[in-house]
């Protein structure tokens, strides 16, 4: 692939880190945008900066989706080619905390990214949805087919909100978009606000582990390279108006007369978090103490991908075993935290 420029909003973020390591080894003259906030560590966003501010084909700016005039500004200077947009205010849970945060940041930044691309063109606006906008959904696996009209989570409802944003400037300046429905990534330099990656650190330290839902809940664990794989992969299969798949009589939710997609990024292989747990246990070399509990609000019991309609765009297929991944992540935390 030639030499692009690429915008990665939430480059210091798990899913932004990996994309930008990726795209600058394939040549893309990537930018990344980070406001490095607290909601989580701010020192382990430090650390992959730090992995990533050597790379030649790299640079970084702070700064904050809210703030329109410095989004503008280096939309402006940056010419960017493709737009693939991460940062967001993350987690199920903490949206019932803090919900104001959510509509600041995945609502208006969302909107000061998709007036940019329509001031400042670009081939392809990439941006993270996720699988929380199935909501109370129970017919598995989740298809992009399905409507989503029923959010259990003020964060799923700001991400099926983008959906509708980005299907709207699709439809009124021809950007094309692409919206990925992530399924519950993990792997090294992961989120520490994900339950694997607090087990962890509880379970090394010889702490209980609140496993809700009795642990009977199903994920569908995504690895971290998997992710990445698809990403890079849709950049330069661009949405283009096709109205021979829209029948206005009978809306397919997948479907659109507008450059806009939706797809379903997963590992089509949902695990019950039992077996999931046990595993990690393999890995650590010691067992857990589980506190047992019911399902917190805001949750879902089971997320399962559906991910045909993206293997038959881009030829994308998981191959990561959970065995695989959680081995690759222990490996990580071991030596980042210096743990045995």
């Amino acid at each position: 692939m030639q030499s692009n420029k690429v915008l990665v909003t939430g480059a210091a973020g798990f899913v932004g880190y990996f994309l930008s390591k990726r795209l600058c080894a394939e040549g893309f003259e990537v930018t990344g945008l980070d406001n490095l906030n607290d909601y989580y560590e701010v020192s382990l966003k430090e650390a992959r900066l730090k992995e990533l501010l050597p790379l030649a084909n790299f640079s970084f700016h702070q700064g904050d989706l809210t703030d329109a005039v410095f989004i503008n500004e280096l939309f402006e200077k940056g010419k960017f080619d493709y737009i693939i947009h991460l940062a967001a205010q993350a987690g199920v849970r903490y949206s019932i905390e803090n919900p104001k945060a959510y509509i600041e940041s995945n609502i208006s930044g969302f909107l000061n990214v998709l007036e940019a691309c329509r001031k400042y063109t670009c081939k392809h606006l990439i941006y993270a949805s996720s699988s929380s906008v199935y909501g109370a959904n129970v017919k598995m696996p989740f298809a992009v087919q399905d409507a989503v009209d029923h959010p259990v989570s003020l964060y799923a409802a700001t991400k099926k909100s983008n959906e509708l944003m980005a299907h709207t400037y699709s439809h009124l300046y021809g950007i094309p978009t692409t919206g990925l429905r992530f399924f519950t990534v993990y792997g090294p330099y992961g989120r520490p606000d994900m339950a694997y990656f607090s087990f962890t650190r509880d379970i090394l330290s010889g702490k209980p582990i609140k496993v809700f839902n009795f642990g009977k809940m199903k994920r569908d664990f995504t690895y971290i390279d998997d992710i990445v794989e698809g990403i890079y992969r849709l950049i330069p299969h661009i949405p283009a108006v096709n109205s021979t798949l829209w029948d206005a009589n009978t809306p397919d939710p997948s479907a659109s007369f507008a450059p806009y997609r939706v797809f379903n990024i997963g590992n089509n292989e949902p695990v019950e978090l039992n077996r999931f747990i046990e595993v990690l246990e393999e890995h650590l070399g010691k067992k857990a103490k589980r506190e047992l509990l019911p399902m917190q609000d805001g949750d879902v019991v089971a997320t399962y991908a559906d991910i045909s309609p993206l293997q038959r765009e881009v030829g994308f297929k998981p191959s990561t075993s959970i065995e695989k991944g959680l081995a690759e992540f222990v490996k990580w935390y071991r030596s980042y935290y210096k743990v045995k």
